[in-house]
């Protein structure tokens, strides 16, 4: 009987993530970009109208598909908790320790009582290889082709990857650009912060952190908590 582990990773459709590229198992490729936000309610109206319009025609030109993402998370102050900690045992002065002490004690109780919330806005970009119309074949123009084919399909199979590559960066490079018009900063995610990305998807309530290893070099990596 497999475990309930497998059957997880088998709804999992992440294949592989390489060079900022998420790699789907059906063949597919995703870019994703984290977007920073504007605070529309503090524009005047005249800037609120020149952003809505210049959005709009972002959205108009695109010929392809795009996902955003927002999402909410709990605001995590464990590495600043531990930057002043480590700032007020370095700290010679008993007084300003004391009061060091004192800080952090606060911001953890106030932490417990209001939950500080992070927003997070993320597009993903798609890219799949379009399948070319077949015509129908005979069963010796199938051999024929087959014997002919088997020299050059690895040599193919790659081209083709590297030309889906290719125009998944191009996708991104005109989302980031289009992005700018409406005065919207964005990053590409790098193979760490994605996994991060997928692994706080799929762990909601964990503060850990994803496996750094790829699926290819680690079978254990994965997006569920173990």
């Amino acid at each position: 009987m497999p475990e309930p582990q497998s059957n997880i990773l088998n709804k999992i459709p992440i294949a592989d993530i390489q060079n900022g590229i998420v790699f789907l198992k059906d063949g597919s490729l995703r870019g994703v970009l984290m977007v920073s936000s504007v605070n529309f309610a503090l524009k005047s109206t005249d800037e609120q109208d020149a952003l809505t319009f210049r959005y709009q025609q972002f959205l108009n030109s695109l010929d392809f598909p795009i996902q955003i993402l927002i999402m909410t998370r709990r605001f995590d102050i464990s590495d600043y908790i531990a930057l002043i900690d480590q700032k007020k045992k370095e700290q010679e002065n008993e007084l300003l320790r004391i009061q060091t002490g004192e800080y952090i004690d606060f911001i953890k109780g106030l932490t417990q009582v209001v939950n500080i919330m992070s927003t997070f806005f993320y597009i993903i970009i798609p890219y799949a290889q379009s399948e070319p119309a077949k015509a129908a074949m005979g069963f010796a123009d199938k051999i024929t082709r087959k014997i002919f084919s088997q020299e050059t399909s690895q040599n193919q199979e790659k081209q083709s990857l590297e030309q889906m590559q290719t125009g998944l960066w191009q996708r991104v490079n005109y989302i980031i650009s289009g992005l700018t018009m409406c005065n919207l900063k964005s990053a590409i995610l790098d193979d760490l912060e994605l996994k991060e990305l997928f692994y706080k998807l799929y762990n909601p309530q964990s503060e850990q952190r994803a496996e750094t290893e790829s699926p290819s070099s680690n079978p254990g990596f994965n997006f569920t908590q173990k």
